[in-house]
């Protein structure tokens, strides 16, 4: 049998609850700590910044967290997605491995991100916001929020990191046709883009640069509330939805991963796939080998400092201990900015540091071959942030292959390339490169972490 299997639930099966790791963590994970006072922060601290139900969210020990329905309804749209067996892949590889991947495409965005986008935004609406302000890499979160800010009602402000914005000029037509304003950051809107610009004038952006503004920007009006698309604990429980799905799934498959890999940035990808399989092993269940896969090109978790930092390149949020290259630290501008952060989310640093994840990292070259090579097996082209977890789930059933034995792989494949083929014309024109960081700027970013006893 070569064709690729498709195991689809029921709508039924949808996730009533989201999964919270940090019940079932062997050691608790270390607080959040205010900038200033450097003591860990209250809900009062983060209420500024995020409605209640968030915030209650990202301080919670409570294992399960009710879904509200109308999240559940707009989930049904697309949920659950699918979770295929690559067969074609599988033979085109020669391996006795069995390769599946979850697929998050499917979604009205093409990607994962409204698995907590629609969330945010009916928490957000349910408090009495008019406005959200946001940052996105690739536009994958920006195009997410847009739609969801126009299921709720809400306005929207997305800064896009401004390499990107040159880069995915599709991504800004959706957002806008969804009713967002989407702006190129570094900006002159806010006095954190004024200041990177004055200083760097053809600055190509960060995430860090443009959560500065974002957070900015959502302070300046009482109505305005600013929401994140990765690297907070209440993000990492919204995307648990795909993990609690694909556990089904496997149930239907008569199988279990014996390896779970997805491509990490800030870490909700990887979150969303991953801590569901996680809580199970921690709970007494089945032992897996859980991979984080990150650019070579902004390597936080594979060369980056455990230890507290801020989120943003302004030092305007909270301190959070994280795998972190330094806030200050802009990365080169290769094509997957979803995964260009200068930090990791503090759940998925806390596990990597425990010794419970594996992180690994290639270059963008690497990745791209290996986009088009699952393309032509499966027919779907990943987006160059997949390309990262598709990279190594090949890479580990090669290695199957080598050692004769047959191992089941899971992956996330968290969005599809169709808004990203530029990125793809440039691989197959010979136009991209393998971009380097810089040991002297990541050196000097570190050397300015802030000094937390």
């Amino acid at each position: 049998m070569t064709d690729s299997v498709k195991y689809v639930l029921d709508e039924r099966d949808l996730p009533r609850r989201w999964y919270n790791i940090a019940a079932d963590l062997p050691a608790p994970l270390p607080p959040i700590l205010h900038p200033g006072t450097h003591q860990p922060v209250g809900p009062d601290d983060l209420a500024p910044i995020f409605p209640m139900g968030v915030i209650e969210q990202e301080v919670s020990q409570e294992r399960e967290i009710e879904i509200p329905e109308p999240v559940r309804d707009i989930y049904r749209q697309w949920r659950p997605s699918p979770l295929y067996r690559a067969r074609r892949l599988e033979k085109m590889l020669d391996t006795p491995a069995r390769i599946y991947y979850k697929y998050e495409g499917v979604s009205p965005a093409g990607s994962h991100k409204p698995n907590t986008a629609i969330a945010q935004a009916f928490y957000n609406k349910q408090e009495g916001v008019k406005r959200i302000t946001t940052e996105t890499g690739a536009g994958q979160w920006g195009s997410a929020l847009a739609l969801a800010g126009s299921f709720f009602g809400l306005e929207i402000e997305v800064f896009m990191v401004k390499v990107s914005f040159q880069q995915k000029p599709y991504r800004r037509s959706f957002m806008e046709t969804f009713g967002a304003r989407c702006i190129a950051s570094p900006s002159e809107l806010t006095s954190a883009g004024r200041a990177v610009l004055a200083e760097h004038p053809d600055s190509t952006g960060s995430l860090g640069i443009a959560i500065s503004e974002a957070v900015e920007r959502s302070v300046e009006r009482d109505d305005t509330k600013y929401a994140l698309g990765s690297v907070l604990n209440h993000v990492m429980l919204h995307q648990t939805v795909i993990g609690l799905e694909a556990l089904k799934q496997f149930e239907m498959a008569n199988d279990y991963p014996d390896m779970v890999i997805a491509p990490t940035g800030g870490g909700s990808n990887f979150a969303g796939i991953g801590f569901p399989f996680l809580g199970e092993q921690l709970r007494g269940g089945r032992k897996i080998d859980l991979v984080a896969v990150e650019p070579s090109a902004c390597p936080t978790l594979t060369r980056g400092r455990y230890a507290y930092d801020f989120g943003d390149t302004a030092h305007l949020t909270p301190l959070v201990k994280m795998h972190t290259l330094g806030s200050t630290y802009v990365p080169p501008g290769f094509h997957a900015g979803g995964l260009r952060y200068h930090g990791m989310a503090p759940l998925v640093s806390h596990v990597t540091n425990l010794g419970l994840v594996r992180p690994r990292s290639y270059s963008q070259l690497q990745c791209f071959e290996a986009g088009v090579q699952f393309a032509k097996a499966e027919g779907v082209i990943p987006a160059p942030e997949a390309n990262h977890g598709v990279r190594a789930a090949i890479d580990e059933a090669l290695r199957c292959r080598e050692e004769g034995v047959s191992r089941a792989i899971l992956f996330n494949l968290c969005g599809h390339g169709n808004f990203d083929m530029q990125a793809y014309r440039d691989y197959f024109d010979g136009k991209l490169m393998d971009l380097e960081y810089d040991d002297g700027e990541i050196a000097m970013a570190l050397a300015g972490l802030p000094s937390v006893a």
